[in-house]
């Protein structure tokens, strides 16, 4: 039998895509007006821009492969789980060490996201 990419894995994709666009558009347009919003007190907006345009190579590659096939989706969703992984860990020193409140949130974001991640992942490789 042929595996199959789950219509829930192409679902959250997409969410993933838009989730992405939401953070990169202000961050690559406005980062000050943004990063000022989520309680940063120092904008670097070169920097914010390079995340942005990261968020929208991640999250528009999402977007691009959602009639791909299970290979695609594989390593994609490898590339998430590292990407994901790598975040938390990041932003888990950052809330420890006093950052702004925000990144409580954008914690909680990248931990549900590695975990649809992780789930995905084992599903493809049992599939």
């Amino acid at each position: 039998m042929k595996k199959r990419v789950p219509k829930s894995l192409r679902n959250w994709f997409f969410v993933h895509f838009v989730a992405d666009m939401l953070f990169a558009i202000p961050l690559i347009f406005f980062p000050n007006w943004f990063l000022s919003v989520m309680g940063f007190t120092v904008v670097d907006p070169v920097m914010s821009g390079i995340v942005g345009a990261a968020l929208v190579g991640i999250g528009g590659t999402s977007f691009l492969v959602y009639n791909k096939g299970v290979e695609t989706f594989d390593a994609l969703v490898t590339l998430k789980i590292v990407w994901s992984w790598v975040a938390i860990l990041v932003l888990f020193y950052y809330v420890v060490t006093g950052g702004p409140w925000s990144l409580l949130f954008i914690l909680l974001v990248f931990v549900v996201f590695s975990i649809v991640w992780m789930y995905y992942k084992r599903r493809l490789l049992n599939a």
